[in-house]
């Protein structure tokens, strides 16, 4: 499909031969046809409710026990309100970030999204092209269910995130692995010793690995569109689809009902891991599941580069604080350490009130994983767009012209309770 887009516009910011991203002109996008009734990223999630059978939408959408970490995440942006300054001349703005060295078009990126093949037909190469296209940073989680080396062929500034063992000779192979497939950037996400009690998994019959129960073949046979368009297709062009990356070497099949998913001896990992990974690992280091300050000081004396505050999109510990509302803590004892947000990001202003409040960079996964169930990589940019259409809009409104002109005076608490300056 061609859309009659003005190529100024394909991602915010972008530069053009011989031309700044600041003298770039904005002018208004015109959607794919199949795509004009989305128009904000809850729209994604609202359609991919009734697409995806309940099994698989839940799987994604899913948190622990009672969901009040989700909840908190995503009210703590609401919990701030801007103090905007006026007749400021804002033309020429420019969405561009830097992070590690590489000048993104805008200041967030793509989440790592495990089994994201089993929502969208090779989930994790779809948002690998549209990451790619739309100059967004993405994150490659160790649960896909496509290889890492194939993944990186398609996105080559990627980045991958891994479920580490306590056991460095488990450690140490995919590592290398990682490394001789020529990815700069590994993520360690610390939260997951054990998996949370996602309850509501039990109740819409998802499982992992997968098992087919009259539930699940009623719910698969119910929605044809995902069943035949993405389980079918996988199994009928690229066979059994297993976990690819779980470890150094293949892990078990997605089906498998003997062989268990490599987490065992998680609740062994130790900063004392860390450490050695670091030793070990020449490319970039971030550390992702920080919520204290106490941590993030350790992340900086054992040599990460960065880390990202999240709570793991409220599917590991229930009633986790929100990461918005560590922000500033952790900020003020990062170093020169990147500090990137995840969890509860909606909207173009839920980034600008991260950003001032001292987030170098904010990530949000999601939305794009709906996104790319609905239509593949061009829904995924669609998505993109949206969102940086409302940064694009927003910072305008804020009396701004450039990212690193935010700071903490631009929000306001005005929170109930438990804000900042009640702790």
């Amino acid at each position: 499909m061609t859309d009659s887009i003005d190529t100024t516009v394909l991602a915010a910011g972008r530069q053009e031969a011989g031309v700044r991203p600041s003298e770039v002109k904005r002018t208004a996008k015109v959607a794919p046809r199949a795509f004009r009734d989305y128009l904000s990223l809850d729209d994604f999630e609202r359609v991919a409710r009734r697409r995806l059978p309940h099994m698989i939408f839940n799987y994604v959408d899913g948190t622990v026990e009672t969901g009040a970490s989700q909840t908190a995440a995503k009210k703590a942006y609401t919990d701030y309100s801007f103090v905007t300054r006026v007749l400021a001349d804002v033309s020429g703005r420019d969405l561009s970030r830097t992070l590690f060295g590489k000048r993104y078009d805008v200041p967030f990126g793509i989440s790592p999204l495990g089994g994201a093949a089993m929502v969208a037909y090779r989930g994790d190469l779809q948002l690998a092209q549209a990451s790619t296209e739309m100059n967004v940073p993405m994150i490659l989680s160790a649960s896909s269910l496509i290889k890492l080396e194939d993944v990186k062929r398609g996105n080559p500034n990627v980045w991958f995130q891994g479920y580490l063992a306590g056991d460095e000779a488990r450690i140490n192979p995919l590592v290398d692995r990682v490394h001789a497939a020529g990815y700069d950037t590994f993520v360690v996400t610390a939260d997951t010793p054990m998996l949370g009690n996602r309850e509501n998994h039990l109740r819409s019959g998802f499982s992992m690995p997968m098992r087919i129960t009259p539930r699940v073949a009623t719910q698969s046979l119910l929605h044809p569109r995902w069943f035949l368009g993405t389980i079918a297709r996988t199994f009928i062009q690229h066979g059994v689809p297993y976990f690819e990356n779980t470890d150094a070497r293949r892990g078990p099949p997605m089906m498998s009902q003997n062989t268990v998913r490599n987490t065992n001896n998680r609740d062994q990992l130790a900063w004392r891991h860390i450490e050695g990974l670091r030793r070990r690992w020449k490319g970039r280091l971030v550390v992702k599941g920080i919520l204290s300050a106490q941590d993030a000081s350790i992340a900086r004396e054992l040599g990460a580069d960065g880390i990202i505050i999240s709570n793991h999109g409220g599917r590991q510990l229930d009633c986790a604080i929100a990461p918005l509302t560590v922000l500033p803590e952790i900020k003020a004892v990062a170093g020169d350490m990147a500090v990137i947000v995840d969890g509860g990001i909606r909207r173009g202003t839920d980034v600008l009130k991260a950003l001032a409040l001292g987030a170098d960079f904010v990530f949000l996964g999601r939305p794009f994983l709906y996104a790319a169930a609905l239509g593949g990589s061009e829904c995924v940019k669609h998505a993109i767009s949206i969102l940086t259409e409302e940064l694009d809009r927003d910072i305008a409104f804020l009396g701004k012209r450039n990212l690193a002109d935010l700071s903490a005076d631009l929000v306001r608490y005005t929170g109930s309770r438990g804000g900042p300056d009640e702790r």
